[in-house]
C-alpha cells in the first residue's frame, strides 16, 4: 500500500495562491516598517488600525493601543490602555466599550460578565444611559452589541446573538474595518469546537479586512485562528509570515503564527516563533516589574513541542524546567496545568529515557491535564515493565474522571482551574481507554487491547480537529500503529500512521512508526520518504534518531 506523505507547504501555497488571494499583502519587510512607521513615537509597535471616534484627542493614543492590544489579545494590557483613554476623558463611550472587551475572551471560551458589567456601569448606571453617552448611531451601535453579550440568556445564547448584532453593524457601516474585524471574531466566538463553514465564514470577513489593511493586526490573527487546521493552513501562510512583524511588541503575535507552522509540521518555525513569544513576553514582565514566573506558559509549551518534534531533548528539558520552577513559584492551576501537559509530551516523546520529569499533585487543574499526566505516568510505567504502577495510574484517572464527570461546564474565566468543559471531559475519557488497553496489551490480552485502542481512536476522530500540541498527548492512530505492527500486522499499522499524520503532519514518532511499518509491508517509497522527512526533521544526535527509528512499539503479552 502507498502512503502519500503531504507535500510542503510552500507548495500548495503556490497552487492555492491563484484562487483565495483577494489581494497581496505586504511583503514581510514591508509590513514591518509599515506598522513601525504607523507607531507615534514611544508607543509599542502593534499594527495600524484606523477607528474615527468621538473621544478627546487626548484620549486617541491609549484607545487606539488598547484596540491593537484587544486585536492581538493582549488582554491586561489592553485593559490599563482603556483605562487610561477613560481617565483622560471621562465620558468616551468607546473607551468602556474596550475595557468591557477586554473580559470577554471569545476564542478561549471564557468571559468575566460581572468585570465587564462593572466597566460599563462607570459610563453611566443604565443601558439607556450609555447608549446616550454615544453622540453617533455608529458608535450606539458598538454599545448595544457589547449589552447583548453581557446581557440575558446563556453564554452561548449572547455569543451567538452579539455576532448577529456585529454582522448587522458592518452592514450599517461597511467602511468601518473595525466592525468588520470584530464581526469575524464574533464568527468565531459563535462555536465551542472547530466547524468548518463557521471558520471559513470568519475567514471571508477577516480577508476583506486584511485585503484593504495589511498591517490590520486583527485581520491576521483572526486569519490564523480560521486556517490553523492541517486542511487549511497552507491557506493562513500568509498571515503568518507577516503577523508577527506587524505586532512584534505583542507576545500572543509572536506565538500566533506558530498555530499554521504547527499545523503543517514546520519545527523550524514553531520553535523560533515560540522563543521570540517567550522573551517578548519576559520583557514585558522586567518592564512592568512583574515576576518573569509570569511569562508565556502557552508559549513555552509549544516551544518544548516543537523541541521534542527535533529531537532536542536537553533543550526540551529545559523548557520543562523553566515551567517546573514558575509552578514552584507561582503555585496554581494555571502553572500546574502547563507543566503537566509539558511532563506528559516529554515522556510520551520517548517513554525509555531516564531523565523524566518528576510528577506533582495537581489540585484544582481541569481534566485533560490531569488525563495527559496519568497516561503519561502509566505509558512509561509500561513501557518499563512495571504492570503495577501502570494499573494505579489508570485506576487514579479512572477515580479523578468519575468525580469531575458530576459537574461539567461550558464557560470559565479561568481555563485552567478546574472547572471541566465538555472536550475536557472528551479527552480524559479517550486517554483513560487507551492507558487500559496499555494494560491489557502488557497483561497478555493483546486482541483486547487493540479492540480497546479502536474505540479510542474512533473517538478521537470523530471530535472536531485540534490545532496546536495535541490535547490526547499520545494520538490514538499513532498509538494504535505501534500496536498492530507489534502484532505483525503492519500494513493495518501503516494506515494508522497515515491517519495520525495527516491530523498532525511531521509529527516525528508518527513518521518513524510509518518508516517502519512500510519497510516491514514492503513499501520501499513510503519507506525512503518517511525517513527523508525523519532526517530533514531531526536535529538530535544520531544516536537519537536511531533509538527513535528502532523504538520497540509497546508491549503484547508477557509483562506481569
Amino acid at each position: 500500500m502507498r502512503t502519500r506523505l503531504p507535500r510542503r507547504a510552500g507548495l500548495a501555497v503556490l497552487a492555492l495562491g491563484s484562487v483565495v488571494l483577494l489581494a497581496s499583502p505586504l511583503p514581510a519587510g514591508d509590513a514591518a516598517a509599515a506598522a513601525a512607521s504607523a507607531a507615534p513615537i514611544g508607543e509599542p509597535r502593534l499594527g495600524r488600525i484606523d477607528f474615527p471616534n468621538s473621544g478627546a484627542a487626548a484620549a486617541q493614543a491609549p484607545f487606539l493601543r488598547g484596540v491593537l492590544l484587544l486585536h492581538s489579545f493582549e488582554y491586561e494590557d489592553a485593559c490599563e490602555a482603556f483605562q487610561e483613554a477613560r481617565k483622560l476623558d471621562p465620558a468616551f463611550a468607546l473607551a468602556a466599550w474596550g475595557e468591557a472587551m477586554t473580559h470577554n475572551h471569545a476564542i478561549w471560551g471564557q468571559q468575566d460578565r460581572e468585570a465587564a458589567l462593572a466597566a460599563l456601569a462607570t459610563l453611566a448606571p443604565t443601558v439607556a444611559a450609555r447608549r446616550a453617552k454615544a453622540p453617533t448611531e455608529r458608535e450606539r451601535g458598538y454599545l448595544d452589541a457589547i449589552e447583548i453579550l453581557y446581557g440575558e440568556g446563556t453564554k452561548q445564547e449572547r455569543d451567538v446573538a452579539y455576532m448577529e448584532a456585529m454582522g448587522r453593524l458592518h452592514e450599517e457601516n461597511p467602511g468601518d474595518l473595525e466592525a468588520q474585524a470584530f464581526y469575524a471574531l464574533s464568527i468565531l466566538g459563535s462555536v465551542r469546537e472547530r466547524d468548518f463553514g463557521t471558520y471559513m465564514r470568519a475567514a471571508a470577513q477577516a480577508e476583506e479586512v486584511f485585503a484593504k489593511n495589511p498591517v490590520h493586526p486583527g485581520a491576521a490573527h483572526y486569519l490564523i485562528h480560521s486556517y490553523d487546521d492541517p486542511i487549511h493552513a497552507p491557506l493562513g501562510l500568509r498571515a503568518a509570515r507577516v503577523y508577527a512583524q506587524i505586532a512584534p511588541a505583542a507576545t500572543h503575535a509572536q506565538h500566533m503564527i506558530s498555530h499554521i507552522y504547527t499545523a503543517l509540521g514546520e519545527w523550524d518555525e514553531v520553535v523560533a516563533a515560540n522563543t521570540t513569544a517567550v522573551a517578548v513576553s519576559e520583557e514585558r514582565l522586567r518592564r512592568k516589574g512583574k515576576p518573569l514566573s509570569g511569562r508565556s506558559h502557552h508559549s513555552l509549551l509549544w516551544l518544548e513541542y516543537g523541541l521534542l518534534q527535533q529531537g532536542r531533548f536537553a533543550e526540551a528539558r529545559e523548557k520543562v524546567e523553566t515551567m517546573a520552577a514558575d509552578a514552584t513559584d507561582a503555585p496554581g492551576a494555571e502553572t500546574l496545568w502547563h507543566y503537566a501537559q509539558m511532563r506528559a509530551a516529554y515522556i510520551v516523546a520517548d517513554p525509555t529515557r531516564d531523565d523524566t520529569p518528576p510528577a506533582r499533585p495537581l489540585p484544582k487543574v481541569t481534566m485533560g491535564s490531569i488525563a495527559a499526566d496519568a497516561f503519561a505516568t502509566g505509558y512509561r510505567a509500561v513501557v518499563a515493565g512495571d504492570l503495577a504502577a501502570a494499573r494505579a495510574a489508570a485506576e487514579g484517572l479512572r477515580g479523578a474522571r468519575s468525580t469531575a464527570q458530576a459537574a461539567p461546564h461550558d464557560c470559565g474565566k479561568n481555563a485552567y482551574d478546574g472547572a471541566n468543559d465538555k472536550a475536557d471531559l472528551e479527552v480524559a475519557a479517550i486517554m483513560l481507554q487507551q492507558l487500559d488497553a496499555l494494560v491489557l496489551a502488557a497483561d497478555g490480552k493483546p486482541d483486547e487491547a487493540v479492540a480497546l485502542l479502536e474505540q479510542a481512536a474512533a473517538a478521537e476522530g470523530a471530535r472536531a480537529m485540534e490545532f496546536g500540541p495535541p490535547a490526547i498527548v499520545k494520538p490514538g492512530d499513532e498509538l494504535l500503529g505501534e500496536m498492530l505492527l507489534a502484532r505483525g500486522r503492519p500494513q493495518e499499522a501503516q494506515a494508522r500512521f497515515a491517519q495520525s499524520l495527516a491530523r498532525a503532519p511531521r509529527r516525528t514518532l508518527s513518521l518513524a512508526g510509518l518508516a517502519r511499518a512500510a519497510e516491514q509491508a514492503g513499501d520501499a517509497e513510503t519507506t525512503r520518504e518517511a525517513q527523508a522527512a525523519l532526517r530533514e526533521i531531526w536535529k538530535g544526535d544520531d544516536a537519537g534518531l536511531k533509538r527513535l527509528s528502532a523504538l520497540a512499539p509497546v508491549a503484547v503479552g508477557g509483562t506481569k
